[in-house]
């Protein structure tokens, strides 16, 4: 993956290792509804509509989360979006008008790391998505998709009207355990898996995703989301991990123990997060597969550049978990 060191463009972040580790900036600040510091003493930047534009890659899972936070929170008409071509090359992620990515609707530049460039014409770092960006400020918010999602949890509620919290205060403790478990073995065990150099790395790594897997499956055997009755920030840092798992993680990343769809709660779990409202429109499988199987970051796993046909997921079929809740309430009553 290419990097910036100094302002300069580097196709190879090998060669520049060690100026990367010296000096790599990070974009950390916070949106918050009155501009006061963020929760780490973050700089705070005011909740505007309008003022947000939202960089993001459909490939990307990480990219992914924060365009379902956006959806669940209404944020469609407050925060605006900018969607990368699916086929990252050697200068990074670019902008092109293609089969569902937008190009650039704020600048019009070529590539991503312009937009770094224009924020600190100096800086060092990775240049990935998704980014958060001010269009008043003309900077950079964020680059941190957890903290995307937490900004978007909370901060513009008084702009859009819709008050669900998913990371509500009881359940936070509990939130957070999920998260690191689930981002250790599950979003990032994918990569662990798909991107191991020895055959024990591998074996480590797919074998903590399918034990994860495995305990997942036997949670939501009773629960209808991964903390009871209630959606929670740790569904949705799941989900696009889920919805990628069978199409892209099984063959080419070489997860292949199971599919998601041979798992009796896991499967009928993901249907459901599918089906919420406005969710469907936040996956372009298209771009799932062309970025995976295309990408220059994964090029060694797939050198004739073979994109599968399949698989059919059947994401629309009915998946019946409300009943679990239902179950659930008759019990207590």
């Amino acid at each position: 993956m290419g990097v910036l060191v100094n302002g300069k463009w580097y196709e190879n972040e090998k060669e520049v290792k060690d100026e990367l580790e010296r000096h790599q900036k990070k974009f950390q600040n916070w949106i918050t509804n009155d501009g006061s510091a963020g929760p780490s003493g973050n700089e705070g930047f005011k909740a505007e509509a309008g003022r947000y534009h939202l960089y993001v890659a459909y490939t990307c899972p990480f990219s992914h989360r924060t365009l379902a936070m956006r959806k669940l929170k209404k944020l469609e008409g407050v925060v605006s979006v900018s969607v990368v071509d699916y086929e990252m090359g050697k200068n990074g992620w670019e902008f092109k008008n293609r089969e569902g990515s937008t190009g650039d609707n704020l600048y019009n530049f070529q590539y991503l790391y312009e937009l770094y460039l224009k924020a600190d014409p100096n800086y060092t770092g990775k240049v990935s998505v998704p980014v958060l960006w001010d269009k008043e400020k003309e900077t950079i918010v964020s680059d941190e998709s957890a903290d995307i999602m937490r900004m978007f949890n909370s901060a513009f509620d008084s702009i859009t009207g819709s008050t669900v919290d998913y990371y509500p205060e009881d359940l936070r403790s509990e939130i957070d355990d999920l998260n690191k478990l689930i981002n250790s073995n599950v979003n990032s065990g994918v990569f662990k898996a798909g991107l191991a150099k020895s055959q024990n790395d591998y074996e480590g790594a797919v074998t903590s995703l399918f034990e994860t897997l495995d305990m997942l499956d036997e949670r939501l055997r009773k629960n209808r989301y991964l903390l009871g009755d209630t959606m929670t920030e740790a569904d949705w840092r799941l989900f696009p991990t889920l919805i990628r798992f069978d199409p892209v993680y099984y063959g080419l990343f070489k997860c292949n123990i199971r599919r998601i769809e041979d798992y009796a709660s896991l499967f009928p779990y993901l249907r459901d997060l599918y089906q919420q409202h406005g969710i469907a429109k936040t996956v372009n499988m298209l771009h799932i597969k062309n970025g995976y199987y295309l990408g220059a970051g994964f090029k060694d796993a797939n050198p004739n550049r073979i994109v599968p046909i399949g698989p059919k997921m059947h994401l629309e079929k009915p998946h019946s978990r409300d009943r679990i809740t239902t179950h659930a309430k008759a019990a207590e009553s």
